[in-house]
This record gives C-alpha cells, structure tokens and sequence, in this order.
C-alpha cells in the first residue's frame, strides 16, 4: 500500500555547499531524490562543481524549476539558452552553466541531484561521478 510521504525543503536531509557560491537542500523522497539550489552570482559550474565531478562537463541530466534569478546553460555542441523565473527546463548531460546578473538562481531539480557536489560520492571510484 502506498502512503502520503511530506517533507520540506526548510528541513532538507542533506546541505551539499558548493566551493564559493551557494547550496543545494536535498530531500530524499521514496527512491527520488530532488534539490533546492541557491547560485549565488559569480557561480559557474566549470569553476565550483567540476572540481568536485573531475568531469569535462556536468554529465547528469536535470529537469528544472526555476524560481527567480536567471542562467546561461551551454550544451558541449555549442548550443545555449538563457533560463530564466518561471521556466521549466530538461537539460541533459554534457553542459556548463552559470549565474547571469546579481541576483541568486533559485530553482527545484527534480532528477539529477543524487550525486551531485558530493565528494564523498567520488572516493573509492575509478571515475568521479556525474555532477
């Protein structure tokens, strides 16, 4: 029988801190597991999360909800788009990304944060994970 599971992002399981520039609140939630980030400006994936991942790019997929400030993502073909407040956006493996402006970039990942800027999750790996 399935049951009504709640949790709040205002008590996360987990705090993953990035290098410089912001957080993400993990809740683990019946075999999903899903983030509220907080990039602060001045945050780039290449520079705060790659050092974690030891990856060229992010290699994990993410389905978003922004909920304020905006993004640039670049995919490894070249391809880019700015995201923005409101947006929902599936962004598969193989991109870079960064805060655009001076405001946060808040926003719900609903796939992809199983892993991500964890570098416990790297040790004992012959490759680091996808972040």
């Amino acid at each position: 029988m399935s049951q009504l599971i709640t949790k709040t992002f205002s008590q996360p399981d987990e705090r993953r801190s990035f290098i410089a520039h912001g957080h993400v609140d993990v809740i683990h939630l019946d075999g999903r597991t899903m983030g509220l980030a907080v990039f602060e400006p001045g945050w780039i994936w290449s520079k705060d999360i790659q050092p974690i991942a030891g990856t060229k790019s992010c290699q994990v997929a993410h389905t978003c909800y922004y909920v304020s400030g905006s993004m640039e993502v670049v995919m490894d073909d070249g391809t880019r788009k700015t995201l923005h407040a409101g947006d929902v956006a599936y962004i598969p493996p193989g991109h870079d990304a960064w805060v655009v402006g001076d405001e946060p970039c808040v926003l719900v990942d609903f796939e992809g944060m199983s892993d991500y800027a964890q570098r416990e999750a790297s040790m004992g790996r012959e490759e680091a994970p996808p972040v």
